[in-house]
C-alpha cells in the first residue's frame, strides 16, 4: 500500500488512523461557530478539521429545493482564509471540500493541505482533474458509487501526474441504516487499489466507524457538531465532542491491537516461550556414559531442553556427563 502524508500526518497500514473531524456546514454560516468547532475538534484529538467550501450559485440549480438551504450556510472567501490560519494556529490541519474551480483555487490559496472531492462529485471528472492539478493529495468519498466509476476518478487524477489518493468508503445516506453500512467494503477496496482505504461515516451509531478501523480503514471521517439538537440537516447524525472524543480514543487504541501482517511471538511472550512451552529432561538419574532409553526422559516445562519434536532424536544416544533427575538434558550432553 502506498503511504499518503498530509502536512506532517502519514497515512497508511502501517500508521496511526488519520481521524477528520467533518465539520461540513454545521458552523450554520457563522465563523464564530466554525471557530469553536475547530477548537473543540482539536480537544477531541482529531488530526483534520474540515469544511466544504462553496458558493450555491455554483453548483445547485437556483430551481432545486436545496438552493436557498446552501445560500445561507456560505462562509465568504475571507473567512476561509481566516479559518485556515485559525486552525494552523490551533495546530489542526485544516481540509475543506471544494465544489468549484474557483473553490480549488481559494483553498490552495489558502494552503488547504489536502482536497476532498464529495461523494456527489465522484463523477464530476473535470473538477476532480482541476484539483488533482495542484499536486495535493486527494481524498475521495466513494458513496453512490460503483468499482468503475471508482476506478474512472482515479484514472483522471493520475492522468495529472498526481498519485497521492485516498479512497473512503461511504455510503451516503443520511443517517446511513447501520444494515447498510456495509463496511466490508474496506478490505474490497483495500485489494482493488494499491491507496490507503478510509470510512466517511454518515451514520449515527459510535460504533460503525470503530468497527471501519477494525477491518483496516485508514482514515475515519466523522461528521461533528456543538449541538445534535442545533437546526441543520446534518447535527443529528454528528457527534459531539464528547463522543467524538471516545470514538477517536477507541479507533487509536484498536489500531494498536491490529499489530503488523506477520505471525510471531510479541515482546510480552518471550518469556512465556520458554516457560509454558516444555523440553526434554531426565526422568532419573542419569550416569556418564549411559545410553539413553526412552523410559529414562520425560517431557516437562520449562522449555530448557531440547524440544519434544526431537525426542525420538535423542534414543541410543550416549551421555557426557551425569545428569540428574528432571534436569534438562541438552545436545551437549550427548556423543
Amino acid at each position: 500500500m502506498i503511504t499518503i502524508k498530509i502536512k506532517n500526518k502519514k497515512i497508511g497500514e502501517l500508521h496511526p488512523v488519520f481521524v477528520i473531524a467533518e465539520v461540513g456546514i454545521n458552523h450554520n454560516g457563522d465563523k464564530n461557530i466554525a471557530k469553536k468547532l475547530i477548537k473543540m475538534a482539536k480537544n477531541a484529538g482529531a488530526d483534520a478539521v474540515k469544511f466544504q467550501t462553496f458558493k450555491a450559485e455554483d453548483f445547485v440549480s437556483k430551481n432545486s429545493k436545496y438552493y436557498s438551504l446552501f445560500k445561507k450556510l456560505e462562509l465568504s472567501d475571507d473567512v476561509f482564509r481566516e479559518l485556515a490560519k485559525f486552525s494552523k494556529k490551533q495546530g489542526i490541519i485544516f481540509l475543506s471540500t471544494p465544489f468549484s474551480e474557483k473553490a480549488v483555487d481559494l483553498l490552495a490559496e489558502c494552503n488547504c493541505n489536502a482536497f476532498k472531492i464529495a461523494s456527489g462529485d465522484l463523477t464530476n471528472i473535470p473538477l476532480i482533474k482541476y484539483a488533482a492539478k495542484k499536486q495535493k493529495p486527494m481524498i475521495i468519498s466513494t458513496g453512490m458509487s460503483t468499482l468503475e466509476e471508482i476506478k474512472e476518478a482515479v484514472k483522471s487524477i493520475k492522468s495529472q501526474k498526481n498519485n497521492q489518493i485516498i479512497l473512503l468508503h461511504s455510503i451516503s445516506g443520511y443517517p446511513t441504516p447501520l444494515e447498510e453500512s456495509n463496511l466490508n467494503s474496506i478490505p474490497f477496496l483495500s485489494k482493488k487499489f494499491p491507496y490507503p482505504i478510509g470510512f466517511s461515516d454518515n451514520g449515527s451509531s459510535k460504533i460503525v466507524p470503530q468497527v471501519a478501523s477494525a477491518l483496516g480503514a485508514c482514515v475515519i471521517e466523522k461528521h461533528f457538531t456543538f449541538d445534535k439538537n442545533a437546526k441543520g440537516p446534518d447535527h443529528q447524525i454528528s457527534s459531539n465532542v464528547k463522543e467524538l472524543t471516545e470514538i477517536i480514543k477507541n479507533i487509536k487504541n484498536i489500531k494498536k491491537t491490529l499489530g503488523n501482517y506477520e505471525k510471531t511471538y510479541q515482546k510480552c511472550e518471550k518469556e512465556n516461550r520458554i516457560y509454558a512451552r516444555r523440553g526434554i529432561v531426565a526422568n532419573q538419574d542419569i550416569k556418564k556414559n549411559s545410553i539413553i532409553k526412552e523410559d529414562m526422559i520425560s517431557i516437562k516445562r520449562p522449555a530448557l531442553g531440547i524440544p519434544p519434536k526431537d525426542i525420538k532424536k535423542i534414543f541410543n544416544k550416549m551421555t557426557k556427563r551425569k545428569i540428574k533427575s528432571d534436569e534438562p538434558i541438552n545436545w551437549k550432553d550427548l556423543m
